[in-house]
């Protein structure tokens, strides 16, 4: 019998469970925004797929989560972040509980949130508000079954723009980014002035750095399992690989990309990705051993290679190019190559790169930043002021088969895609289309 290396991931990830969630988390079963499925129209209506039902919901780029029969996202309404349970076939509330979460001026510049997407593993919902508060839930009934405030308890510091990763499974643990406060270098009690030199601030004694990039919660009752690494992290969302039958949870952080293992957090390997750039796109493994990673602005896209040298794993740069930049968008892996959209504060292209080599296959304009999520052969793209395509991507080109306005601007959530039926939200409302 041959086992699938992805599955086997999979299971490691969320513990030996005989149900999971159609899907449970960013990014889908595999994190990877991609779902086995099968039926799919190859063309659409004039005016897009049919709605099965429309509604309003509150701010948020939170995605939306599917486990038997029951969808579950977050938004907001003012002052506050709700959790909520809607019925997958109408959309109506089964049941939302509200947090206060409070705006900063930095987050109401494009849209306050809440942008972490929530995860679900066995009968429990895990969510991260942009106050940096995680709840756990018993995901029936919306019962808060632990609470931490990671801001009070770790002094974790809350972004300028709100808390943004989405949490990840690993066996009995929930593992999380939070980092701590940085504070810049002071010029008081330097020295510098007469009279000072014996206050200088190197004399006094230094006071211990406390680990947390990465934290690891008991999915059952909170209690923290461990603490590590020491870097600044950013908005991109952990993935879980396998190397050699070696298990690596990668984060890219806000200047490096690490992989730790997660059973501890201890470093397997890092690498410093310069130039600088946002980092808010999840990477990708290609289940080979190469792993691609992509940042707006001033960076760009590049793959490492990681291999075994003895007993250390080292990530070796195999390309960079500047030709694609991922903002806050997603990428998929079909094949060698990466399809995804590419763009920050300049004209926006979808591209297809080869993973191997960094060759750009080929780049399409006609839509703004984009989401994408694929199953049955097909694309489905949403982009920021939403436009929603369906499409197909081989390394020769992208055909668009059908395309239509669906959302308002600033779609920037990606959909959730569940045997025919997609569910697509923009910042003020979720709806739900059949796709098959």
């Amino acid at each position: 019998m041959t086992v699938c290396p992805t599955c086997c991931a999979i299971v490691t990830a969320f513990g030996c469970s005989a149900h999971v969630a159609e899907w449970p988390q960013w990014g889908g079963p595999q994190r990877n925004f991609t779902m086995e499925t099968s039926g799919l129209a190859e063309v659409w209506p004039k005016d897009g797929p049919p709605k099965l039902w429309h509604r309003e919901l509150g701010d948020g780029y939170s995605s939306i989560l599917v486990d038997d029969g029951i969808l579950y996202t977050m938004y907001r309404v003012d002052e506050d972040e709700f959790t909520v349970a809607l019925d997958a076939d109408t959309g109506e509330t089964i049941w939302e509980r509200k947090n206060p979460s409070p705006v900063t001026p930095q987050m109401q510049q494009y849209g306050p949130g809440p942008h972490s997407t929530p995860l679900i593993v066995d009968g429990r919902l895990y969510t991260v508000g942009t106050n940096v508060v995680m709840h756990c839930y018993d995901k029936r009934t919306g019962e808060v079954l632990w609470r931490r405030d990671l801001v009070a308890e770790f002094g974790a510091p809350v972004p300028g723009y709100g808390y943004g990763c989405s949490p990840i499974a690993y066996k009995d643990t929930v593992i999380l980014p939070v980092d701590r406060k940085r504070e810049e270098p002071s010029a008081e009690n330097s020295g510098d002035e007469e009279g000072e030199g014996e206050h200088k601030a190197d004399d006094k004694p230094k006071e211990k750095v406390e680990k947390q990039t990465l934290i690891a919660f008991d999915q059952k009752t909170g209690e923290v399992i461990w603490r590590n690494q020491d870097v600044e992290i950013s908005y991109s969302s952990p993935i879980l690989t396998e190397m050699d039958g070696e298990e690596h949870l990668v984060l890219l952080a806000s200047k490096e990309i690490l992989g730790v293992d997660p059973e501890n957090g201890e470093l397997l390997w890092r690498h410093v990705t310069e130039p600088e750039g946002a980092n808010l796109a999840t990477p990708v493994w290609d289940n080979e051993n190469l792993l691609f990673c992509s940042s707006a602005y001033d960076a760009g896209s590049r793959v490492f290679k990681l291999a075994k040298k003895g007993t250390k794993t080292v990530p070796e740069q195999v390309w960079y190019n500047r030709k694609m930049r991922v903002h806050h968008a997603n990428v998929i892996r079909i094949g060698d190559y990466i399809y995804g959209s590419s763009g920050d504060f300049g004209p926006a292209f979808f591209m297809g790169v080869n993973i191997d080599t960094g060759e750009i296959a080929w780049r399409e304009r006609g839509f703004k930043k984009a989401t994408c999520v694929y199953g049955d052969g097909k694309l489905i793209i949403l982009d920021e002021d939403g436009q929603l395509a369906l499409a197909t991507v081989t390394p020769e080109g992208m055909k668009v088969h059908s395309q239509c306005k669906l959302t308002e601007r600033l779609s920037w959530t990606t959909p959730t895609l569940v045997g025919k039926t997609l569910y697509v939200r923009d910042r003020k409302h979720i709806m739900a289309l059949d796709v098959g």
